[in-house]
């Protein structure tokens, strides 16, 4: 799968989850949580030293589309890329990253909040970019604002982000998805055997429509 059809495959779902791994053994629940839904992709951040073996681990079972967040440097990537990410997400913009990703395949989406940052991921030859936080940055307001200038960068905003507010987010002809971890979270997972996330995940589901 090439990396623009992973964009028009997220762009479909709308949804991009953001998990923080610290159980590898829930991960099986998180998986059929998110497909029972109709969600195939799922962000494994790397906020905890789980990450690389949470990645590697859903990457091998091949049912979800793996990816890594809170990619900030080269050898982040290159691990997740070792261990099976299919994208990496950044919550800023790196050249050294973006190429390597680029060199490799994988879907990246880099963190950009400013014009400045938004001409450099064009000039990188990137479609989509990360913008993170939105809460501070000036949420959709700020997105609408930019795709002005930008009518053709889409925006991944995530931070600020919740059930209350990712529908009119979404309606916006810009807005690529939303990401967020409340969207599903290991303390979701581990209640009822999943049972508690595939009803959230399901009220989301209705939700969008």
């Amino acid at each position: 799968m090439n990396t623009d059809t992973l964009l028009e495959q997220l762009s479909s779902e709308k949804l991009l989850p953001l998990y923080t791994a610290t159980n590898l053994e829930v991960l099986t629940d998180v998986e059929e949580s998110l497909l029972q839904n109709g969600f195939h992709f799922i962000e494994v951040t790397y906020r905890s030293d789980l990450a690389s073996k949470a990645i590697n681990q859903l990457a091998q079972s091949g049912r979800l589309i793996v990816g890594a967040g809170t990619v900030c440097d080269l050898t982040t990537a290159k691990d997740a890329v070792n261990n099976g990410a299919k994208f990496v997400v950044m919550p800023g913009i790196d050249e050294e990253v973006v190429r390597f990703c680029q060199k490799e395949n994988v879907l990246v989406i880099p963190g950009a909040v400013t014009p400045t940052e938004i001409i450099l991921a064009m000039k990188l030859g990137l479609k989509a970019v990360k913008f993170f936080p939105a809460d501070v940055y000036g949420g959709l307001d700020a997105i609408k604002a930019l795709s002005g200038p930008f009518p053709k960068m889409k925006f991944l905003p995530t931070g600020g982000v919740s059930a209350d507010n990712c529908r009119d987010i979404l309606n916006h002809p810009s807005i690529l998805a939303v990401g967020g971890s409340f969207i599903i979270s290991e303390k979701l997972v581990s209640q009822d055997k999943g049972m508690t996330a595939s009803k959230h995940l399901a009220e989301l589901k209705n939700l969008l429509g």
